[in-house]
């Protein structure tokens, strides 16, 4: 009986033994005489083989079991969740809103898979959150790659950029890697972590799956597609506080419409004159390195920005903004602000604590824990507060502007969705300005 020997090597896949078989995304290793795979395509490799009841010696990692128990108790829908994950394999997206429990979820699947595990985040606020809480569930030594600390243990939690650096040498370390936030994954950079870890297991955890520039489809091939998707909507009343969402169109000053236009005016004719179609965003993206040598496309996107610049800084738009914080006075609001530069006007002209990139990391968590305590009523944020962040309860969210991705208006609700001491139903207010490409971006999105 042919004996097939798997070794890990580099990111890759080592198939000695293998001659005249024809396995799934191996080729001929003519400098090692043997055949190689990506690492990615172990799991796939694994099955292949057990299919066709090859022996097989397999050295790419000890599958030993590790104890560890959590004292969770799962909501029907993570319960659905796992085992729909569980059903297609182990591998797959889970597509949940912001505030369900993802987290919880995550470390179900550890717990059910029982076997070394790697938790892969975007920020060091996540690595933090992930590593109490996994120290607080299993009471095991949890390894830390990030904020300064380089510790490998069977249960570890990584940023990215920590994973992506070691991903070679971390390669047939774990036997389950749980990516948070995983659209991330799209990124050209971080796809090499899925790519080059052998892991078999392979569990995504995301609010917003599709990107714009189409990169879900790869995430899908090195994780897996979607099997398991429920909506704010769906969730909302019984897990998520009910919500509504109110739309408030404003009109720009005959000054600023005029400006507007001009603005617009100039980026569009550049469009037609260039025969441009701006169909997702890779078109944008090619525009945008059109620019670096065609005087005219840059100019274009100069005023293309002047006129985004002028429906975000909306005047009317900042007079119902004080008008709704004097509505919901004693409730507790975030507003969102497209630049770090409005953050700072709204933040000086309402007194409002403000939060951008810019806020060192032990005032942010000044800030939101005052507003957790009720000390503060209100922030303003840019971005930062879209994910990765544990952010307190908030009853209100008022979107004075943003890029009016879908992603990006799915995080910012779900930053009031968690389930209050009261019954009150959360409210978001999207301020958007008339006949402009604000509100045309704002009706096509799903909302």
């Amino acid at each position: 009986m042919t004996d097939v020997r798997l070794t890990y090597e580099d990111g890759t896949i080592r198939v000695a033994g293998a001659a005249g078989l024809d396995l799934p995304g191996v080729t001929r290793d003519e400098r090692s005489e043997s055949g190689r795979a990506p690492a990615h395509r172990y799991g796939v490799l694994r099955e292949t083989l057990a299919d066709r009841s090859v022996s097989v010696t397999d050295n790419v990692f000890d599958d030993r079991a590790i104890a560890i128990e959590s004292g969770y108790r799962l909501r029907p829908y993570q319960s659905e969740a796992i085992e729909a994950w569980i059903e297609a394999g182990r591998r797959g997206v889970l597509e949940l809103p912001t505030g369900s429990g993802k987290t919880v979820i995550g470390i179900a699947a550890i717990e059910r898979y029982g076997r070394p595990a790697l938790v892969v985040v975007p920020t060091i606020d996540l690595l933090e959150q992930w590593e109490r809480e996994l120290d607080g569930e299993f009471g095991v030594e949890i390894g830390r790659l990030g904020g300064g600390t380089q510790q490998v243990a069977d249960v570890t939690v990584a940023t990215y950029d920590s994973a992506y650096l070691r991903a070679e040498e971390l390669g047939d370390r774990f036997g389950l890697v749980v990516f948070d936030e995983a659209h991330h994954l799209g990124g050209e950079g971080y796809r090499d972590i899925a790519r080059l870890l052998a892991a078999p297991a392979r569990l995504g955890l995301t609010a917003t799956f599709e990107r714009a520039d189409g990169a879900h489809e790869v995430i899908a091939e090195l994780v897996g597609p979607v099997v398991y998707r429920l909506s704010a909507e769906e969730l909302a009343g019984e897990y998520l506080a009910p919500y509504d969402i109110k739309r408030i169109t404003v009109e720009l000053t005959d000054e600023e419409r005029t400006s507007y236009e001009r603005n617009q005016g100039i980026f569009t004719d550049y469009l037609e004159a260039s025969n441009i179609t701006l169909a997702s965003g890779a078109d944008y993206q090619e525009l945008v390195k059109r620019s670096g040598t065609d005087p005219r496309a840059r100019e274009a996107l100069l005023a293309k920005q002047r006129a985004r610049e002028i429906t975000t800084r909306a005047s009317r738009k900042i007079d119902r903004l004080e008008e709704l914080l004097d509505r919901h006075r004693g409730d507790r609001i975030i507003v969102f602000a497209a630049s770090t530069d409005l953050v700072y006007e709204l933040s000086e002209r309402f007194l409002l604590p403000a939060i951008t990139h810019e806020t060192p990391t032990d005032e942010r968590r000044e800030i939101l824990e005052r507003f957790r305590e009720g000390t503060y009523e209100r922030v303003v944020a840019a971005n930062v507060l879209d994910e990765g962040v544990d952010v307190p309860n908030a009853r209100v969210a008022v979107v004075l502007s943003g890029s009016g991705s879908q992603r990006e208006f799915t995080q910012r609700l779900g930053r009031i969705l968690r389930p209050g001491e009261d019954d009150r139903r959360a409210i978001l207010y999207e301020l958007v300005t008339a006949n402009t490409t604000e509100m045309r971006v704002a009706r096509r999105r799903r909302s």
